[in-house]
């Protein structure tokens, strides 16, 4: 269960601006400390910078390159707006360096150099990015570039940017000490790390600063204090100054709430079960930065105001029958809903059952045309009841939408089959609870294992209001496709909604049914 019962905030961080956001989590447990907005769209500025080096690092762990590996500066890598190291069209660098300049310095002209040494080009490079993100569980985030320089479509949360701190941290412990470099001198320049925090607060080694007009002054940090270890992300901070007090105040208040050994497991990738889309709509950016992560760096001129004009919707298309029971894996629970975009049709009442699907792209469609971009389910049957949940928070800055449909009124013939983690069979075969009729089901995923690590999130998460229910997998046809569906059973009606209603407001999708 999250813990959102945080203590009394002295710096005030809520007040600080409206783009706010904050997160602290306990890397030893996964548990949230401290949350404030996490769900909420933002702008991640350089901070950016870290999934580009995550794409780095697999190639160095994978043997494809190596840090003696010298990458070419081409002519777009080269016109990249300061920060940057500066190097000319054509010259070279060592892998090394690179990764030191963008720790450092972050130098925008190398992000987009290894960029091009990887992807071949920023644009492909920045779908890898997002497809990476997704991959993690950060399905808030999208990335269109590889520096962090101003783009509305470039978006993410405090949640999604904590998840890729972990990560990083569990997937390349040989590279990740380099997040702690505290200066770089590359010919005969002097370039100190930005994370100025790294200096006096004990256990802090990295990891990333950013900074736009649009974003405001962000931090993801890392500490780890004689066995506490902590991640948090403060985002949206007035200066540089005050994002670091809030820091401050956020480890000094919850480092020692953390437990001392680690019990969570790594965070690994899931399979994809599908690619972004790569063709967006979006209103025209400038290319020139709002600012860099230290605006000191930067000359005035370069410095323009925040950009008010919203993104235009994204184009949708049809969506495909087997998608509409997809669900979304466990590690995204406590998200308001999937819902990436302020571009929304109007709340459904109560008293409609009818569903909506929207997922992906397609051609052009205008923002009011939705009856070709709609695909309206049946009727609930009357033996179903949708059990409504808190309402979404209303995301701030533009971003794919995707609306997930948990079941479907007219599957075909299923099959029912134990989960088969030994601990929920267990438990299954000896309660003597969890002998009535009702079902919730909480997904339906491509493969049983998904649904077994959905339903061990939702266990976790519900914990006595899925007390004597039993946890099941539901092999399903759909379309051509099969879809496991998990499911709690053996539950009394008011048991059943209630339960729904804990794991809704856990961001799971939940629905109560008779069996």
């Amino acid at each position: 269960m999250r813990s959102h019962a945080v203590h009394a905030r002295a710096s005030s961080p809520a007040a600080s601006s409206a783009n706010f956001a904050a997160l602290v989590i306990d890397v030893n447990t996964g548990r949230t400390l401290y949350a404030d907005r996490e769900n909420e769209l933002r702008h991640p500025a350089s901070i950016t910078k870290v999934m580009t080096l995550f794409l780095l690092f697999e190639k160095l762990q994978s043997g494809e390159m190596s840090l003696d590996t010298r990458i070419s500066v081409s002519r777009h890598a080269a016109s990249m707006s300061p920060t940057k190291l500066g190097l000319r069209p054509g010259s070279t660098i060592r892998v090394e360096d690179a990764i030191k300049a963008i720790v450092t310095k972050s130098a925008n002209d190398m992000a987009v150099a290894v960029a091009e040494a990887i992807g071949g080009d920023e644009d492909s490079f920045a779908r890898m990015m997002t497809r990476k993100a997704h991959a993690l569980g950060m399905f808030r985030t999208t990335y269109v570039n590889a520096s962090g320089l101003p783009d509305n479509r470039q978006i993410t949360t405090a949640k999604d940017l904590a998840l890729l701190g972990r990560a990083i941290q569990d997937r390349f412990p040989t590279y990740y000490h380099f997040f702690s470099t505290p200066s770089f001198t590359y010919a005969g320049e002097f370039m100190a790390n930005h994370n100025h925090l790294m200096e006096r607060v004990e256990g802090m080694d990295g990891i990333k600063t950013g900074y736009t007009n649009a974003s405001g002054f962000n931090l993801l940090s890392n500490v780890n204090r004689d066995g506490h270890h902590i991640v948090a992300v403060v985002m949206g901070g007035k200066s540089a100054a005050g994002r670091d007090r809030i820091m401050e105040g956020l480890i000094a208040q919850h480092l020692e709430e953390a437990a001392p050994t680690r019990i969570a497991g790594r965070i690994e990738e899931q399979k994809q079960i599908e690619a972004p889309a790569e063709t967006v709509a979006s209103a025209s950016t400038d290319d020139v930065p709002d600012t860099a992560d230290d605006p000191h760096d930067q000359s005035p001129s370069l410095i323009a105001p925040t950009m008010a004009v919203p993104p235009l919707p994204l184009p949708l298309k049809r969506s495909r029958p087997a998608d509409l029971e997809r669900a979304r894996p466990a590690f995204v629970a406590g998200a308001p809903r999937v819902i990436d975009t302020d571009r929304l049709p109007p709340p459904l009442a109560a008293s409609d059952r009818r569903r909506i699907a929207l997922d992906g792209s397609t051609s052009n469609r205008s923002e009011n045309d939705s009856s070709n971009a709609v695909a309206l389910a049946t009727t609930t049957p009357s033996t179903m009841h949708w059990v409504p949940g808190p309402p979404p928070a209303r995301p701030t800055a533009g971003a794919p939408g995707k609306l997930v449909r948990v079941a479907s009124a007219d599957d075909e013939t299923a099959t029912i089959k134990p989960v088969t983690r030994a601990a929920m069979a267990t438990q299954a075969g000896l309660s003597a609870a969890g002998r009535g009729d009702w079902v919730i089901q909480i997904g339906a995923t491509e493969s049983a294992r998904e649904a077994s690590d959905l339903l061990s999130k939702a266990k976790t998460d519900g914990r006595s209001a899925l007390n004597g229910a039993r946890p099941m997998t539901e092999k399903v046809r759909k379309g051509g496709a099969t879809l496991y569906r998990a499911r709690f059973a053996g539950l009394e009606p008011d048991q059943a909604q209630a339960a729904c209603r804990t794991l809704k407001r856990s961001g799971f999708a939940c629905f109560a049914t008779k069996d």
